[in-house]
């Protein structure tokens, strides 16, 4: 039996912001997109032609509020093929949380406070 990773679940509370955030950070655009009839939710699959696996973000209409996201314990990876311009890239853009040097990586956050690590290649 095999299994393949697809996508993984990020719930979001501004499509704008959070798209713009996720094209400009991480060049990764909207692949498909699925409204409930009813309006109470959006689920956006976001993804590149590097790989297959995407990013589904969820908007839930009832949920106003920030996601209680803990200790922020998890987060994604995304390897580079340009370290240093991604770095200038999401120092400019003020969302670097935390860096590693003596690692090589560092990690940047997304409008709604998910983790997001780089490394290079």
């Amino acid at each position: 039996m095999n299994f393949k990773m697809i996508h993984e679940n990020y719930n979001i509370t501004d499509i704008d912001k959070t798209l713009d955030f996720y094209k400009k950070a991480l060049s990764l655009t909207e692949k498909r997109r699925n409204t409930a009839a009813d309006g109470s939710y959006v689920i956006i699959f976001v993804g590149n032609d590097k790989a297959d696996f995407e990013l589904e973000l969820t908007w839930l209409r009832d949920h106003p509020q920030k996601y209680n996201l803990g200790e922020c314990e998890f987060h994604l990876a995304f390897r580079t093929d340009d370290y240093e311009a991604a770095h200038k890239l999401h120092k400019e853009m003020g969302c670097i949380c935390y860096e590693n040097p003596s690692m090589g990586i560092y990690f940047i956050t997304d409008p709604d406070g998910y983790w997001l690590e780089i490394v290079p290649t």
